[in-house]
């Protein structure tokens, strides 16, 4: 097995094509065609993880976190991300992150953290915009069952919870095929014709856009195929940051605090001061969410729970939610079983392998 065909599982659950612009997810050191020995999945790229790569057998390291974030402008080895460039291209082995674009899809970083505190009715809680499309296309009747169907085979239709949505409108279309033309209906250089077309309107998302071109094209009757996209400005209810659930039952403010400290596996809480009120709405972000706050306050939410607040950010809780903040690492230590678990579902006979070591660069002294 290759390099690409293991990430390439990876990215049709999170296309690169959803990560922050600051972002630099993706395939960092390696080539695509290299064959894979093993796989270290890890949260972050240290250089104990890539020893226990190499003492594993693992040639490629799947991470949350980019060990390159930035262009290196020399490779020297004075600090440790210039020491793993060195001995990864050394070692012949492939370092891949699979950062925002993992924490930007409905089934992905938030959503394993959801899981671990029992959220129900989740959604997103910033859906991103300018990613979805409307695609037209006008069919003859007799082929309209057809085109549609490869449509939604490709990943059209598809809005939030509901598939193969599309909308139909009956109608008459014209052309005139020229001398060279080949057509389906009609004669080369014959007169104008009439047609009675259903014209097919879908949402697509902008990393399906050439899978499903490519399947109009090929199941479209028609020589030239008419068609148009259109980009929209809507929320696309699937892709955005942070996530926001309830719980099955209400929960004291210490229940759920001690509960939260016990399945996210931390030592210590920072918070804001309780309300006295039971939590049922609760909004999380892994890693690092403060700029999530407002929509978490807006969408009702009891607490907010992510990494990295700092001190004066806790004020802008302003009594009106409580702020819970367990760690960067914390809130995303669970990706790596995100990860494993989305490449045994994609590739059912390949293992990767879970890094033993925590990176975690925080320590608690309590």
């Amino acid at each position: 097995m290759t390099v690409h065909e293991i990430i390439s599982a990876i990215e049709s659950f999170a296309p690169l094509v959803y990560q922050e612009s600051y972002d630099n997810s993706g395939l960092q050191i390696g080539e695509r065609t290299m064959k894979v020995s093993g796989v270290l999945l890890s949260l972050d790229i240290t250089e104990e993880v890539l020893g226990e790569a190499i003492q594993r057998g693992c040639n490629l390291i799947i991470a949350h976190h980019p060990i390159i974030f930035s262009g290196l402008k020399q490779i020297t080895g004075k600090n440790y991300v210039e020491r793993i460039v060195r001995q990864a291209i050394k070692k012949e082995i492939a370092i891949y992150a699979a950062h925002t674009n993992l924490d930007n899809v409905i089934g992905g970083v938030n959503a394993i953290f959801a899981e671990r505190l029992g959220l129900q009715q989740t959604r997103i809680l910033n859906s991103q915009t300018n990613n979805l499309k409307k695609l037209y296309t006008y069919v003859p009747h007799q082929a309209a069952d057809t085109v549609r169907n490869a449509l939604f085979a490709a990943g059209a239709g598809s809005i939030g919870r509901y598939h193969e949505c599309s909308f139909n409108t009956d109608g008459l279309g014209t052309f005139q095929p020229n001398i060279d033309a080949k057509p389906t209906i009609g004669t080369a250089g014959g007169k104008r014709e009439t047609v009675s077309e259903i014209k097919i309107e879908v949402l697509i998302n902008q990393h399906q856009e050439q899978a499903i071109l490519k399947a109009l094209f090929a199941h479209h009757p028609y020589e030239e195929v008419a068609y148009e996209i259109i980009s929209l400005q809507n929320q696309n209810q699937e892709i955005g940051a942070g996530m926001i659930g309830t719980l099955k039952h209400p929960v004291s403010e210490i229940d759920f605090l001690s509960f939260v400290k016990q399945q996210m596996k931390t030592d210590c809480i920072r918070h804001t001061s309780l309300l006295g009120k039971p939590i049922q709405r609760v909004a999380i972000c892994g890693g690092s969410g403060s700029f999530l706050l407002k929509d978490a306050i807006k969408a009702g939410a009891d607490i907010f729970i992510t990494g990295d607040f700092k001190y004066h950010q806790f004020f802008d809780a302003d009594k009106q939610i409580i702020i819970a903040d367990i760690g960067h690492y914390e809130s995303e230590q669970f990706t790596v079983e995100l990860l494993a678990r989305i490449l045994k579902e994609k590739i059912p006979n390949f293992a990767p392998l879970l890094s033993n070591l925590s990176t975690n660069p925080v320590k608690y002294f309590c």
